[in-house]
């Protein structure tokens, strides 16, 4: 089974983008949302380079905050000439279109209907989730016609392997595509929590190209890689070692809840994984199944699966159920203790 990347309306959106960009100009409305803030900001200074000479940002260039902003208030601004310059950028960070009242929506509606061709406005959902509401059909009709809404996702891997090598080189440093992958498993998928682990391993590394023992030396590993490294430890019947992760854990005031939570979507990763050995499927399967955007944690899974069985992992799962309704349901329930309990019983399920 071949694997096939999905081509989605947002991803439209950020190559048209990119198009406006390359070509110079601008549209006179975006939403910019997604969690990759790296991206968004980058994006938000090629506009401003794009539209506003320096020198002049002071006249033409404005980032207002969303809680005590109205539509009236970015109209007034909207209207005002550009000064020395074509262009003029209005950045407005968690303004949310759609939880205003009805009379200040309809304004909103003309306001997008009538933007000056001569200004840029760009929404930005930053601390807020974006969440169209499609009951709301006039607004809706109104961003769809004068709106580009432009989600950053995480990068591809290629791009993001790519990405990193190149931040390396600027430090006088190799990394290699493998080793790049265990940073990716080790800090996770976001440019936005990748660049302050990048300058810290280059600075640290001695040689000149990058290890894992580099990585291991001196990053801040993701939740789910520590989990991922508690799960696999109780495989292998390590239950020391599983024992001491979650102590670092836990040390780090970690919630036992948000554990458990990581602990049991593990698990029932590399439930799928047994499952896919056991009907012949293939790592492509488990890609595809978890949206992965590269092999290496379906590898990851996959070797993590040989170590046991389709009934333990049910049972693992189940386990982590029981003791999540209980941690959420029960009063005086000691988590942290529970926690280890739970590591003692799947260390005994494989016996």
């Amino acid at each position: 089974m071949a694997y096939t990347k999905k081509t989605t309306k947002a991803n439209e959106a950020f190559q048209a983008l990119k198009a406006d960009l390359a070509a110079g100009t601008a549209r006179c409305c975006y939403i910019f949302y997604g969690e990759e803030s790296y991206l968004r900001e980058y994006y938000l200074e090629q506009l401003r380079k794009t539209l506003v000479p320096s020198g002049f940002e002071e006249f033409n260039y404005h980032r207002l905050e969303g809680k005590d902003l109205t539509v009236q208030s970015l109209s007034e601004m909207a209207e005002a000439m550009p000064m020395l310059a074509e262009r003029t950028l209005i950045v407005a960070t968690d303004f949310d279109l759609f939880k205003l009242g009805e009379e200040q929506r309809e304004k909103l509606v003309a306001f997008l209907e009538d933007i000056p061709p001569y200004c840029c406005v760009v929404f930005v959902y930053d601390t807020i989730a974006y969440k169209p509401n499609k009951t709301m059909k006039k607004l809706c009709r109104a961003l769809d016609a004068h709106a580009q809404a432009v989600e950053f996702r995480p990068a591809d891997s290629s791009d993001l392997i790519a990405w990193i090598a190149r931040r390396f080189r600027a430090l006088g440093k190799d990394i290699d595509r493998q080793t790049a992958e265990y940073l990716i498993f080790t800090c996770g998928g976001l440019m936005t929590g990748l660049v302050p682990e990048i300058t810290k391993i280059g600075t640290y590394a001695r040689g000149k190209t990058i290890t894992q023992a580099d990585i291991d030396a001196v990053a801040d590993p993701v939740l789910s890689a520590e989990v991922f490294r508690l799960s696999d430890a109780v495989l292998q019947g390590n239950y020391d070692k599983a024992a001491r992760i979650l102590g670092d854990l836990l040390k780090m005031q970690t919630e036992p809840i948000m554990i458990l939570a990581a602990l049991g979507s593990q698990l029932r990763r590399i439930y799928t994984a047994r499952m896919a050995i056991d009907s012949g499927k293939d790592k492509y399967w488990l890609m595809e199944l978890w949206d992965m955007k590269s092999d290496y944690p379906a590898k990851l899974l996959l070797s993590a699966a040989q170590k046991t069985t389709a009934d333990w992992c049910g049972d693992a799962v189940k386990m982590c159920q029981v003791l999540d309704r209980r941690m959420t349901s029960e009063n005086g329930i000691k988590a942290a203790g529970e926690l280890k309990l739970l590591l003692v019983r799947l260390g005994a399920r494989r016996t």
